[in-house]
């Protein structure tokens, strides 16, 4: 059975400080962080024959990193007691935007970038 996957990138400033990591990044320092969004599906709509609206999807993307834009994100709730790593970025956007997804529509992969030559990615299998 074949299926199809639909990819978003948007993007969101803000300033982490990795805890208990020895070095530079120790410190508050910040990031124009990319994000990959990818979802899939098995089956079109009939009416108009794609997965979901990329409008839909970036719109949900949007919702969720308004909440880390332009912040200090050791400071967000999720992050109190969690480092704000790559890592724990990604799977905090995944879990968040997974909760608005149509039941039809399956959550893939999150990736963060830091920059260009590093990125994490977080899926469920």
């Amino acid at each position: 059975m074949g299926k199809w996957k639909l990819q978003i990138k948007q993007d969101f400033s803000a300033a982490h400080q990795l805890r208990n990591y020895d070095g530079k990044c120790e410190h508050i320092h910040g990031h124009n962080f990319g994000v990959i969004v990818e979802v899939s599906g098995t089956k079109l709509d009939e009416k108009i024959e794609y997965v979901m609206d990329f409008k839909e999807l970036k719109k949900m993307t949007k919702s969720v990193l308004e909440n880390l834009d332009h912040k200090h994100l050791n400071e967000v709730a999720f992050f109190i007691t969690r480092n704000p790593s790559s890592e724990n970025i990604a799977y905090f956007i995944y879990q968040e935007i997974k909760k608005m997804l149509p039941e039809n529509i399956k959550m893939e992969s999150v990736s963060v970038s830091e920059k260009d030559s590093s990125t994490a990615t977080y899926t469920e299998e």
